[in-house]
């Protein structure tokens, strides 16, 4: 039998500047973030990761630390550095330090 966090899909919605976890469909985890321009280049990207949230009913799960994983590596993939504004978001590069210094 599987866990939610291994069930969770996590997609990007561009347009609303965040990462998306759902299960079955339904939304129950996110991380939002804000772009910025790197040093004032437009074709460096950077993102300010400002907020994430679970549903309530889906908490110590692991589903945030899903969903932001999820979030590095796509930032990661696109060239993006990330500012790690909210304060989960800080907590976790800071235990994976390792993993995610490119993208910082």
């Amino acid at each position: 039998m599987s866990t939610p966090a291994e069930d969770l899909v996590v997609t990007h919605d561009e347009a609303a500047h965040r990462w998306e976890g759902r299960l079955d469909g339904q939304v129950v985890a996110l991380a939002d973030y804000v772009p910025q321009g790197l040093h004032g280049d437009p074709h460096r990207q950077a993102i300010a990761m400002v907020h994430t949230e679970v549903d309530p009913a889906h908490e110590n799960q692991g589903l945030a630390s899903k969903v932001v994983d999820a979030a590095l590596r796509d930032a990661r993939a696109r060239g993006w550095k990330v500012v790690p504004a909210c304060s989960f978001v800080r907590l976790h590069v800071r235990r994976h330090a390792d993993e995610y210094a490119d993208v910082l």
